[in-house]
């Protein structure tokens, strides 16, 4: 087995989930690291009518810098636009309604801290996945960490380093293939066939 030391994300990219289910990789989440900015741990993008559309949950700037200690902001109702975005990106998928039901529960938490929701949410997207992977979080911070490091890895702003075939998705035949977008994108579009197509994706590492 190899350790990897995977950030915690809001409804994370497919890639992601290709080295977080990968049954080789010994997984072990960071929870010390200081709060990066516009980064996927706050973030989710998905396929919407104009193309790829962004879902950031608000943060409490209280000076609280170590990821495991961010809080939500909720001076604003972030979950029912969320919610409502993704109905109206995914409605017409062929698998939104077979999943709509448990995908609203990951809108129905309320939860003090963003590791703490992301954990809750990461949950429920495993039981839709039929997958259960043992995980563990970190002890402490270690800037250059034994482990198989991946806190870096995924950039929210910079094409993805992973191989990601194309699928169909619900406006790809007006606007063109849109690759690694959260994983919600792939389990409204390929259902069951989900687990397949992201044990298929090639790692470049």
């Amino acid at each position: 087995m190899t350790n990897v030391l995977l950030p915690v994300f809001y409804m994370p990219p497919i890639s992601w989930f290709s080295v977080f289910l990968n049954p080789e990789n010994e997984i072990i989440f960071e929870q010390f690291e200081n709060f990066p900015k516009q980064t996927y741990r706050n973030r989710t993008n998905i396929y919407g009518a104009n193309g790829k559309l962004s879902l950031i949950i608000p943060i409490n700037h209280s000076g609280k810098r170590e990821f495991k200690d961010t809080e939500i902001s909720y001076r604003e109702d972030w979950r029912s636009l969320h919610w409502k975005s993704i109905k109206t990106a995914y409605q017409s998928s062929p698998y939104f309604e077979y999943y709509e039901d448990k995908l609203k529960k990951i809108y129905d938490l309320k939860e003090k801290n963003l590791l703490d929701f992301n954990l809750k949410a990461l949950g429920i997207i495993q039981q839709i996945l039929k997958t259960e992977k043992a995980q563990s979080l970190n002890e402490e911070y270690i800037k250059n960490p034994e482990s198989i490091n991946f806190r870096e890895k995924f950039s929210a702003k910079h094409p993805s380093e992973f191989q990601l075939e194309a699928y169909y998705q619900t406006f790809s035949d007006k606007l063109g293939f849109i690759e690694d977008l959260s994983i919600l994108d792939l389990i409204c579009n390929k259902g069951p066939e989900s687990l397949t197509y992201i044990k298929n994706i090639k790692q470049s590492y």
